[in-house]
């Protein structure tokens, strides 16, 4: 049978891995892409500076707590920041939709320029394209950001046994609060999306020190971006349920949609492996800031189960593999 793509390559999980491991690295493979990280370390470059890209292709476009061009401008900064970088300049590309509202792209791009300028980024360069109707859902949004590095090191390859992983908030609030959008279901309480942008909680923690990798757990959630830190390699990374946060309202609607909080993709939360002695100093400089008020302690690295990512409940413990099946499609 004639192999296709599916939604389920683009899901973050783990068709999108084998699309990476068995497509683009043959083709495209080399030192800084075999990484695998969110951005780039142009290392042979004066200076080395940080360079990353991603589309947003998100239905709705607007959702509880932000639109296409928040997410957009704060997607591609996270992916800097999480490389270790210093966000300074973005390119923003729009393709759109024939007969999208002109009020609607003035909305969206208003969000774009105002977060940006939150962040002291400029966006510099960009790119227009119309198609016709219904060759896109509206409007799909590509950006790529350069920063310069300000930690160098950060890596799988840093994590050590004993190393804390901690999260900068609660989980999957984005993934939750745009399926239910989509949707268009009720939900009781306060469901927003947690897109923000992570330029000061990443800056805050890595002056703070001990910092292994980071990452934003966003398609495929915590528990893939957590099995990508350590799969095929000597490690475990041990999870407490007990110790995870979710919001009552992301429960509630995973519990509606039959999703699970830790496959549920976040766009404004931070992923870090710390060395043991600097999780004090780490999450004290965190909570010192907006957005990291809520960030604990979940887990730790050990040896238990090279490769796997485990997580221990009152009831015994369970593996969390990468996510299959499109848990989630369009989140981003």
């Amino acid at each position: 049978m004639k192999e296709i793509v599916t939604l389920d390559h683009g899901s973050g999980g783990l068709r999108t891995s084998e699309l990476i491991e068995q497509v683009l690295l043959p083709a495209y493979g080399n030192a800084a892409l075999n990484e695998l990280g969110d951005g780039a370390v142009l290392s042979d470059l004066g200076g080395s500076p940080v360079f990353s890209t991603d589309s947003f292709v998100v239905t709705p476009w607007r959702f509880p707590g932000g639109n296409i061009g928040k997410l957009a401008v704060c997607g591609t900064i996270n992916d800097v920041c999480m490389a270790g970088g210093e966000p300074k300049y973005l390119s923003l590309a729009l393709i759109l939709e024939e007969g999208f509202a002109m009020d609607d792209l003035r909305e969206i791009v208003a969000s774009a320029a105002e977060t940006a300028k939150a962040c002291g980024v400029q966006i510099v360069t960009g790119d227009t394209k119309v198609v016709e109707r219904g060759h896109v859902d509206g409007i799909y949004i590509n950006t790529a950001g350069i920063g310069v590095l300000r930690a160098h090191g950060l890596g799988r390859s840093a994590i050590r046994p004993g190393d804390a992983v901690l999260v900068s908030g609660s989980v999957g609030c984005h993934g939750a609060a745009v399926m239910m959008a989509r949707g268009d279901i009720p939900c009781e309480g306060t469901l927003l999306s947690d897109c923000c942008p992570l330029h000061a909680l990443s800056k805050a923690a890595l002056d703070a020190g001990g910092v292994r990798i980071l990452r934003d757990p966003t398609r495929g959630g915590v528990a893939t971006t957590l099995n990508e830190f350590v799969e095929h390699g000597p490690f475990c990374i041990e999870l407490e349920e007990d110790a995870i946060p979710v919001d009552p309202a992301v429960a509630a609607a995973c519990d509606l949609l039959g999703l699970d909080p830790l496959y549920a993709a976040c766009e404004g939360r931070m992923l870090a492996v710390v060395d043991p002695t600097c999780v004090d100093a780490v999450l004290s400089a965190l909570h010192a800031l907006p957005g990291g008020e809520g960030a604990v302690q979940i887990g730790r690295v050990t040896t238990a189960r090279p490769g796997q990512v485990m997580l221990n409940a009152a009831f015994g413990s369970r593996i969390l593999s990468k996510l299959t099946g499109a848990q989630l499609p369009r989140i981003c």
